[in-house]
């Protein structure tokens, strides 16, 4: 088990740019592949990034490619979100995620943080 922790969530109007951090308290850290999910009020939750250990590959979101990067620092038990060009439909409360499982897929995902709102202004 990891704990995770969100940050860097807020306001930011449309084209701006925002980093979300995930921290762990856990020492296996780095055992872990992580993930970024996303929910937006009344929508599905959707499976936006994922990380695997050593940071060795990464998949975005079609919808986001391009714009978020995802990316991850073991030594800081860190794994970040860089979201730039942010659209209106990025607006959702941003989770990210650990497993011990197959990183593409988004059900074995099973440690979760709290969550941090984004909010792009139009």
């Amino acid at each position: 088990q990891v704990q995770l922790v969100e940050s860097g969530g807020g306001l930011v109007q449309a084209g701006g740019s925002l980093r979300l951090s995930c921290a762990s308290s856990g020492r296996t850290f780095s055992t872990y592949a992580m993930g970024w999910f996303r929910q937006a009020p009344g929508k599905e939750r959707e499976f936006v990034a994922a990380i695997t250990t050593g940071g060795t590959s990464t998949y975005v979101k079609m919808s986001v490619k391009g714009r978020f990067t995802i990316s991850r620092v073991d030594a800081k038990n860190t794994v970040y979100l860089q979201m730039n060009s942010l659209k209106p439909e990025d607006t959702a409360v941003y989770y990210c995620a650990a497993t011990l499982k197959w990183w593409r897929d988004s059900g074995g995902y099973d440690n979760w943080g709290q969550g941090t709102q984004v909010t792009v202004s139009s």
